[in-house]
């Protein structure tokens, strides 16, 4: 199965901008040779510059997966997928990446309610619901209005149970898009590029260390202390590492 990420093309996800730029042409060349490394430094400049796509990055991530990068490839694949994530190619070769790591780490069992959540934030975006919200708060000022001065007792029951519903909608919706929000700031993904890495119980070389990682495992980053950070595991451990030893996404 590995040779299924050989086999996909590399070029597919490409923008215009990048298909006439020399560099990107050249690093296509270089890759073709089996050249990576002057394909990497080739499209480099062209981070360098200050000019990103899905392609870019997700070329990139195959020329460090052909020279056995773990931590490059999947930090790419992932830079890639933040730029397109329905992009199924990339999610692909993403995961034959992610099989090349060491760590094989469980997340923790959800609770009912972080399921719900999951499902509910995967409908809307931050944006989506609070667009949602303001659409059902004009609801239900517009139901209640009409619930207040109606003179049918029939209508008004209808009416009462709209602005009612209009209402639950409104918080959920609001509630969506705070959590999704706060997410959002505090989600602060990184991949570990270190061979390995002794995770510390405190930020210094003398404190007992806790548990190792391993390049290409992915970590989300909860604190800082000059140049330690606090990293989080989605099994719930948690300890310091050494800034160096990651690269934030």
């Amino acid at each position: 199965m590995k040779h299924l990420l050989y086999m996909l093309t590399f070029l597919v996800t490409t923008l215009s901008f990048a298909q006439g730029d020399p560099l990107f042409e050249q690093g296509k060349e270089r890759y073709k040779e089996g050249k990576y490394l002057d394909a990497i430094n080739s499209w480099m400049k062209i981070l360098d510059k200050g000019t990103h796509s899905s392609g870019l990055y997700f070329n990139l991530g195959n020329a460090h997966y052909k020279m056995n990068n773990v931590g490059p490839s999947i930090y790419y694949f992932e830079k890639a997928l933040q730029l397109d994530p329905l992009d199924s190619e990339i999610k692909t070769n993403l995961a034959f990446a992610e099989n090349a790591r060491i760590d094989a780490i469980e997340p923790l069992p959800k609770t009912i309610f972080s399921k719900w959540y999951t499902g509910l934030s995967g409908v809307l975006s931050f944006n989506g619901w609070a667009w949602t919200s303001v659409i059902f708060s004009m609801l239900f000022i517009s139901l209640f209005l009409l619930y207040y001065f109606s003179i049918s007792e029939r209508k008004k029951r209808l009416l009462f149970v709209g602005s009612v519903l209009s209402v639950l909608v409104l918080l959920v919706s609001l509630a969506m898009a705070f959590q999704i929000y706060s997410d959002s700031i505090n989600d602060k993904p990184a991949i570990i590029f270190a061979e390995s890495s002794e995770v510390k119980s405190e930020p210094n070389m003398g404190s007992e260390a806790a548990f190792t990682l391993h390049e290409g495992t992915k970590v989300q980053i909860i604190g800082q202390d000059d140049s330690w950070v606090r990293i989080a595991l989605i099994d719930g451990k948690d300890g310091w590492i050494p800034a160096s030893d990651l690269k934030g996404l």
